[in-house]
């Protein structure tokens, strides 16, 4: 089978596309053909050693995928042989089989693609946790979401308005804004890119707080950080969450922490791989939601673009210049 190949941490570049064997599945294990793949922006940090993890080289990056099954362990007892499943992996994905824990890998609906099934789960489910467990979201709220055209952002701006919030998100162009509006979003704010010195930070701001029907913000979720975080909290509500989500605008911020005491703030992290695993029933609760909400057509994941899996390298590219609306999805 062939897989991408990151051999040593460093540019995406030196990622290779090349064959190898893939040894017989374990006791617990099935080996599943994938068909689809999606990318996540972890992807484009964890190559180049950057994520909160390193995995043992050499490997695979990509966390989720869609396919066949084609073999199964001894001991495996939910699946069979051509079964139609999605699965949730650390890392291996980006090839063309994956050998993976039944307990990690979940059916597909029938009137589900391969392509859908693969593109939703890590964007939904990191979402759905950080709105409704870590913000404790309710119909009352008013949500702010920075980056929402990306992957995680989109599935933010569903969620929330499926649920009922009014939200108001930032994004970096009018092409961006336009999809948010088209997927609900009740106001929008341009902040275009770049640092942003002292004035343009304070402006930021006080354009965040004019969109607050409420004058600050209930909830307030965070994927790309930078110089984007301080201005942003500075827009929050009495006893609002700031959801810090990752780093995608590049630096990890500072927050002057006398601003949680002013505001009676606070400020939240959500790590959704930990979640899946200390917390392994709730997150069923959560799948079984997201899954329920995708059924009766509540909430909409984008794919915004199909690319052949053995031009990765080049995807990855692509995610980490944040050029992506939606999910970007592999295909073998």
């Amino acid at each position: 089978m062939k897989i991408l190949h990151c051999k040593e941490y460093g540019p995406v570049d030196n990622l290779v596309w090349e064959e190898i064997d893939i040894q017989e599945p374990q006791d617990n294990e099935v080996q599943i053909e994938i068909k689809a793949a999606a990318l996540n922006f972890p992807d484009f940090l964890i190559v180049q050693g950057l994520y909160q993890f390193k995995p043992e080289l050499p490997f695979a990056p990509g966390n989720e995928g869609a396919g066949t099954v084609t073999k199964i362990g001894k001991n495996v007892t939910k699946f069979k042989e051509g079964d139609r499943v999605y699965f949730m992996a650390p890392y291996g994905a980006f090839a063309e089989k994956i050998n993976i824990s039944e307990f990690s890998v979940f059916p597909i609906p029938e009137d589900i693609t391969f392509q859908l099934a693969a593109s939703y789960q890590m964007a939904y489910g990191t979402s759905y946790h950080a709105l409704v467990q870590r913000g404790a979201l309710s119909v009352d709220d008013e949500v702010l979401i920075l980056g929402a055209s990306g992957g995680v952002g989109l599935a933010a701006l569903d969620i929330a308005k499926a649920k009922g919030a009014r939200v108001v998100v930032g994004v970096s162009t009018e092409e961006k804004a336009q999809i948010c509006r088209d997927y609900g979003a009740d106001d929008v704010v341009i902040y275009g890119s770049g640092p942003k010195d002292k004035e343009e930070a304070k402006a930021f701001s006080a354009e965040l707080k004019a969109k607050s029907a409420k004058g600050g913000y209930d909830i307030i979720y965070d994927p790309i950080g930078d110089c984007y975080a301080e201005p942003a909290f500075r827009a929050i509500g009495w006893k609002g969450k700031y959801l810090v989500v990752g780093f995608a605008a590049g630096q990890i911020p500072k927050l002057p922490i006398n601003l949680t005491l002013l505001k009676g703030a606070s400020v939240v992290g959500v790590f959704w791989g930990a979640f899946t695993g200390r917390e392994f029933e709730e997150n069923q609760k959560n799948i079984s939601d997201i899954n329920e909400m995708l059924g009766k057509g509540q909430i909409k994941p984008l794919i915004s673009k199909e690319i052949p899996m053995e031009n990765a390298v080049e995807a990855i590219k692509l995610i980490g210049s944040r050029g992506v609306v939606g999910k970007v999805v592999l295909v073998n």
